[in-house]
């Protein structure tokens, strides 16, 4: 418990100074951008892998495993049945704005990089630095299917354990909370060990991501349970529907933002203790 507390003491220092929320908004455009170009690229790649077919009708499961208060199913379903159809060129189309959100991240990660009133290094060095860190997020969107193929192959045990009862939901709930754990903190591994301007060791990186993964999950899991909510989110806004979820989906991607700037945070303080230890046995030896 002491480490913790000295921990996020040290977390909170080096937040002084920086608005997390303002820079977690900012990453936030950029993961506007890149939300559905990313999932038309992962979408595609994977029906290339295992068939079109395949991926419906995972999707059709998906579908139904998912609240039908805001029609979230049938969001998912189009989306499958557009993405499947999409032309090579237009994937590789896609690729431009789906990485922006890695270069988005990397503009996040260099304001908390440093304690204040340090200025924080430059994010990207001109346009070539922006397209480098971008190349370096391709390799997440390339893998990616292989993620969200795990996401779909339990979709059809969750959908029958959502109707089977107040403890099949609970074990549903537990068990996708632990496959979205799995899936998203490797991915927060690599982001903070290659897209962040100053890089933690492994030790540091595995750490936080996975404990920030946990987080990011457990949200992912309320993001499920505010779907299941009905209420109509077009009404702060003269009955548009449409923009009231543009609005909400926006809303918890700066959750998810906040949650991995937060954490990219919390992974160089693991670091810069660590370093400490190492010079403090290094001295005393």
């Amino acid at each position: 418990m002491r480490f913790l507390r000295r921990l996020f003491a040290d977390v909170h220092a080096r937040l002084h100074g920086h608005d997390l929320f303002l820079v977690s908004a900012g990453v936030t455009f950029y993961a506007a951008i890149a939300l559905v170009p990313s999932l038309i690229v992962v979408v595609r790649l994977l029906a290339a892998v295992i068939g079109p077919g395949q991926v419906l009708e995972l999707a059709d499961a998906v579908g139904r495993a998912l609240p039908s208060a805001q029609g979230a199913g049938d969001v998912v379903r189009e989306l499958a049945a557009r993405a499947v159809d999409v032309g090579w060129v237009a994937v590789v189309v896609a690729l431009v704005p789906a990485t922006v959100y890695g270069e988005g991240l990397r503009r996040g990660f260099a304001r908390v990089s440093v304690r204040h009133p340090e200025p924080p290094p430059a994010a990207v060095r001109g346009r070539v630095g922006a397209w480098k860190v971008r190349l370096q997020a391709l390799p997440l969107l390339l893998l990616a299917p292989a993620g969200f193929l795990a996401v779909l192959e339990v979709a059809p045990w969750l959908v029958r354990l959502f109707g089977s009862g107040t403890p099949g939901s609970v074990l549903a709930v537990y068990i996708a909370l632990n496959v979205d754990w799995l899936v998203v903190s490797p991915v927060l591994v690599y982001v903070y060990k290659v897209l962040g301007p100053v890089r933690p060791g492994w030790w540091a990186a595995l750490w936080g991501g996975y404990a920030t993964g946990a987080f990011v999950s457990g949200f992912l899991q309320g993001f499920v349970l505010f779907l299941a909510i009905p209420v109509d989110l077009g009404a702060p806004f003269g009955g548009f529907t449409q923009v009231g979820g543009a609005v909400a989906v926006c809303l918890w991607l700066w959750v998810f933002t906040a949650l991995s700037v937060y954490g990219y945070a919390v992974t160089l303080e693991l670091q810069r203790l660590r370093d400490r230890r190492h010079r403090h046995e290094v001295s005393a030896a």
